[in-house]
């Protein structure tokens, strides 16, 4: 071990003063800055190739560039080579088929208004009897009630004067006439004689007109009696009674029951306001009730409603059934079956479809790894696909598979 001479302390202060430093301190001193030098360096290196090649980084000792996932253009989504975005798509062709779109909703039978009749009380009075029971089928002319009325009376009594003043103003007519021809009267009387007997005439037609509106004729024997016999005005069924016997009756606008012949009844069925189109005159209907399981009865579609109930947003579809054997009744329910006509239309997997901003849509590739984003418009879905009616045609290429990944 080698041990550097101290000096003495005088000869220590002479050297530090002259500048004379001894060579092995000094060569140490130099290889330590040596050092430091290089390791600054390095660092500086390193830090440098970091920021020059960022965003690359190693694998394996090497430096691998990363490639973004996919690269947008405007309109256009661009995935390019290398990008892992490939792996996850997948792209078909968009295929037209045949198909048929069968809109089945419920239904319900009705009366068809135009063979329906409500029956109004004639004159006000007292229900005596009732002649027919809710449900039970009449002819045309059938006594249905039977009431006691002043109206009635009343009625005859105005015929009854009617008629006595037009024979007094025919007599006093005749009477005036006959003096003309004598020369014995004015011709003033004879034009008021006249005048009275036109207005007797007048008024003894409203009086017989007032007894046939009320259901009688003014020729009956016993027109002393106030008992009115309301009949049948059509052939049907009951289908809704009010009366009751003993119920005084004094509201001429209030139905006392409803007559309807249900020889030909209708199926009502509400179609929601996005499938009306699918609805329309003439169409083939198949219909089934619940009260004959297993039988299904054809018709077509009679009208389809020009209005929208703005409560449920549905459109009244009505079936005409002609009924003579009276099996189908008011009030039942059904289904009905609208056989819509086959269309050739494109089809995609609802796989395909993406949702932004509550609209559909599917990436059409325009040239290979490139696509854009189109909105379309679903008539309908059937299982896992999707009919469309605009957007794309057939023969267009979209992607079925991963199209969430070329979203925003």
């Amino acid at each position: 071990m080698l041990v550097d001479p101290k000096p003495e302390d005088g000869q220590g202060d002479a050297a530090r003063q002259s500048g004379a430093v001894s060579e092995p301190v000094l060569g140490r001193s130099r290889y330590a800055k040596a050092v430091v030098a290089v390791l600054i360096a390095g660092a500086v290196s390193f830090v440098a190739y970091r920021v020059v090649l960022a965003p690359s980084h190693y694998r394996g000792g090497e430096v691998v560039q990363k490639a973004a996932p996919v690269m947008r253009s405007g309109d256009r989504i661009v995935v390019p080579e290398g990008s892992p975005v490939r792996n996850a798509l997948g792209v078909a062709q968009v295929e037209a088929k045949d198909v048929r779109r069968d809109l089945v909703l419920p239904a319900v039978v009705e009366a068809d208004p135009g063979r329906t009749v409500k029956v109004l009380p004639p004159v006000a009075g007292r229900a005596v009897s009732l002649k027919v029971q809710l449900g039970e089928r009449v002819a045309q002319g059938q006594e249905l009630l039977v009431l006691d009325s002043g109206d009635l009376a009343q009625a005859f009594a105005d015929d009854e004067k009617a008629r006595t003043l037009l024979t007094l103003t025919k007599q006093a007519l005749d009477r005036q006439l006959g003096l003309e021809k004598s020369g014995g009267a004015a011709i003033k009387e004879r034009e008021q004689a006249q005048s009275d007997y036109a207005q007797a005439q007048s008024e003894f037609a409203r009086a017989e007109t007032r007894l046939r509106s009320i259901g009688v004729s003014p020729d009956r024997a016993d027109k002393s009696s106030r008992l009115l016999s309301v009949n049948a005005p059509m052939a049907g069924s009951i289908i809704d009674l009010q009366v009751a016997p003993g119920a005084f009756l004094n509201d001429a606008t209030a139905a006392i029951m409803t007559i309807a012949n249900l020889e030909t009844i209708w199926v009502t069925a509400d179609v929601p306001e996005s499938d009306t189109a699918l609805v329309s005159k003439g169409q083939a209907v198949a219909v089934t009730f619940t009260a004959y399981p297993g039988e299904t009865f054809k018709g077509k579609v009679l009208f389809v409603s020009d209005v929208v109930d703005p409560d449920t947003r549905r459109t009244k579809v009505r079936i005409a059934f002609d009924n003579e054997d009276i099996r189908l009744r008011p009030g039942m329910f059904a289904t009905a079956s609208f056989e819509a006509p086959t269309r050739n239309m494109p089809v995609v997997p609802t796989s395909a479809l993406v949702l932004k901003d509550d609209l559909n849509q599917v990436f059409v590739e325009t040239a290979p790894w490139t696509f854009e984003a189109r909105t379309v418009e679903i008539g309908f879905q059937q299982g896992d696909q999707a009919v469309l009616t605009s957007g794309v045609k057939a023969g267009d290429r979209v992607v079925v598979r991963g199209g969430v990944l070329l979203g925003d």
